[in-house]
């Protein structure tokens, strides 16, 4: 054993360098391995807390990125999203869009315009200046909910990434990098849409929807915003000269109503003009009527927002007796009904101020055409359906316990059939003010018919002419027979013709329902 011992000694001895130190062990190749590790490990962790926040951002954007607010008369809901392009849509339903090009970045502003606000809407109907007041107002409404839209995305953004982060990292500080890289990312993409706006893109807009007749129908927005502004201006001082007419209708030696006449104010083809209302609550006070008649087309789209405009129906105190037109829908019809004071009729009969009135409203719903006649497609189906529905209305007039003094219809083209049934019927949607005879039926009384023009002037489409479309209405005086003996034509001129003209008809037979010669009286 002492032999082998020497030999692995001598072994030994051998691997010892002449210094006598032991040589370092050479490095190992794991060292490198693990620094290419951390770093790939850094970068995940970078991506991720990265992708986190991004995600975050997009959840939290979508989550909180709405308010609400007040748009004038509006309720409108304002949203913000990712998106590649910027712009702003404007959605007014359900009659389409409007999309403006106002911005770049990778944000997109919605708003959508809701209900009216009725006790704001009714503010504007009695005053008129205050529709100055709110276009104006409209800009800070929309300015002050864009800011708050903005700090809501920015906080519901970081606040939805830093929990997202707490539940995938389980980390705060990873987390709070996160929520750093979400606030500039968010503040990033506003900061861009802010410093990008272009406030002349709303001159610019594409339509979507039933808006795409929109400029063909409401014309230049422009010019017809500052007509309305003149018109507006001339009206205030229209609507107080109306008080006048009281006066001139007295001391008319032509005619007196006699005791015991029932007073009818035939109004239609409204379309949305909030000062028509001002003009007839002046009318029923000053002439004490005892019933509105309206022939139909309060309205020009039919649509939700809208039937918050007849509420001004109830202000009147007066029973309204109503028939649908071509541009009122259903729903319409069903807000009107809600109108304590209101009767719709839908080729039923009523009875009101001791007269008997039956109506039909229009077989058509065309909100996408333009309110005036031409714009209605007169077919042969259509006018089959518009005889067919007073062929509907003259079997109701004809079937009824007690004799109809007057049938509504919205288009004088379904009259015909209601010839002989009733000595009036009563019309709107042409909006020119007509007065004639239907051709008489042998062996039946005579029938008149009279059409209304636009108690609204047509709505802002009375604005595209060089003049506005006249508001007109009309005073009907029917004796104690329930038979018309008078009625007084009153038109309000437009922009340039501050004047309100009334036209006293006497009719000289009632049962012969003739007119006689117009006596104009104009008030200015």
């Amino acid at each position: 054993m002492d032999g082998q011992e020497n030999e692995e000694h001598a072994n030994r001895d051998e691997d010892v360098p002449a210094t006598g130190r032991a040589p370092r062990p050479a490095p190992r190749r794991d060292g490198a391995e693990r620094t290419g590790r951390r770093a790939l490990r850094r970068t995940g962790v970078i991506l991720a807390v990265l992708a986190v926040a991004l995600v975050g951002v997009v959840i939290g954007v979508l989550a909180g990125g709405r308010v609400s607010t007040d748009i004038g008369p509006f309720q409108a809901d304002l949203s913000v999203a990712p998106a590649v392009g910027g712009g702003t849509t404007v959605d007014i339903p359900p009659l389409g869009a409007l999309l403006l090009d106002s911005h770049d970045g990778p944000t997109h502003l919605t708003v959508e315009l809701g209900a009216l606000d009725q006790s704001r809407t009714e503010a504007l109907l009695d005053d008129p200046a205050s529709i100055n007041r709110a276009s104006q107002s409209a800009v800070d409404d929309v300015r002050e909910g864009v800011l708050r839209l903005g700090l809501r995305t920015l906080a519901s953004a970081v606040l939805v990434t830093l929990l997202l982060a707490l539940l995938v990292f389980r980390d705060t500080r990873r987390a709070a990098w996160a929520g750093a890289l979400a606030l500039v990312v968010t503040a990033g993409s506003l900061g861009t849409a802010a410093a990008t706006i272009r406030p002349e893109a709303i001159e610019e807009p594409r339509y979507e929807g039933l808006l795409v007749n929109a400029p063909a129908i409401v014309g230049d927005a422009r010019r017809i915003a500052n007509d309305y502004t003149r018109y507006a201006e001339q009206l205030q001082r229209i609507v107080g000269n109306v008080s006048q007419l009281y006066t001139t209708v007295s001391s008319l030696p032509v005619y007196e109503p006699a005791p015991g006449t029932t007073r009818v104010l035939h109004v239609s083809d409204m379309h949305l003009n909030p000062t028509g209302w001002q003009l007839i609550r002046t009318v029923v006070e000053q002439f004490g009527i005892d019933v509105v008649i309206d022939t139909g087309d309060i309205t020009d789209w039919g649509s939700e927002p809208e039937a918050s405009y007849v509420g001004s129906i109830g202000l009147l105190k007066k029973p309204y007796v109503y028939i649908r037109g071509n541009h009122d829908s259903g729903r319409t019809a069903a807000a009107v009904a809600r109108q304590p004071n209101a009767i719709v009729l839908s080729n039923t009969t009523t009875t009101v101020a001791g007269l008997t009135i039956a109506g039909i409203g229009d077989p058509r719903f065309t909100p996408d055409k333009n309110t005036s006649p031409a714009g209605s497609g007169l077919t042969q189906q259509t006018a089959d359906q518009l005889i067919g529905v007073g062929d509907q209305l003259a079997a109701t007039v004809a079937s009824s316990p007690r004799p109809v003094n007057i049938a509504l219809v919205h288009d004088p083209a379904s009259a015909g059939p209601l010839s002989g049934t009733c000595p009036l019927v009563l019309a709107g949607h042409t909006h020119d003010r007509q007065v004639s005879k239907l051709p008489e039926v042998p062996g039946k009384g005579p029938t008149q018919l009279m059409v209304q023009g636009s108690t609204g002037g047509a709505g802002l489409r009375g604005l595209e002419g060089e003049k506005p479309t006249p508001l007109t209405m009309t005073v009907l005086y029917f004796d104690k027979d329930k038979l018309l003996q008078a009625y007084d034509d009153i038109t309000v001129g437009g922009t340039g013709q501050a004047q309100v003209n009334l036209e006293r008809h006497v009719v000289e037979d009632p049962r012969a329902g003739v007119p006689a010669p117009v006596t104009p009286t104009p008030t200015r």
